[in-house]
């Protein structure tokens, strides 16, 4: 499954081909490292609290990451679909990279 075309679809227009891709893209990469909660994702990337909870909701309904805990006990971490996809995560990073 890894390199599978819908995949990697799926990941470019995640963080590449629409709004706010490079912040959801972000977050992905902190939490391949450290699971964190909302508030944690905010501090660290010095972005608003509800435009975190947007990026969450939208990383969330793709299946690129998952939660345990509930209300406000929750702590995200990637989901096994970025860890199978991991290959062509680090490939749209090197892109978007390059053209900056």
């Amino acid at each position: 499954m890894a390199n599978d075309p819908d995949s990697k679809r799926l990941l470019w227009f995640v963080f590449a081909g629409s709004r706010g891709g490079l912040n959801r893209l972000k977050i992905i990469s902190i939490l391949k490292n450290t699971p964190l909660n909302t508030n944690q994702l905010s501090k660290e990337l010095g972005l608003d609290y509800k435009a975190i909870q947007h990026h969450i909701k939208v990383l969330e309904k793709n299946n690129m990451i998952t939660k345990i805990g509930e209300k406000y006990n929750v702590v995200y971490f990637t989901s096994n679909f970025i860890e199978t996809n991991m290959e062509s995560f680090n490939e749209i990073v090197g892109k978007l990279e390059k053209s900056k």
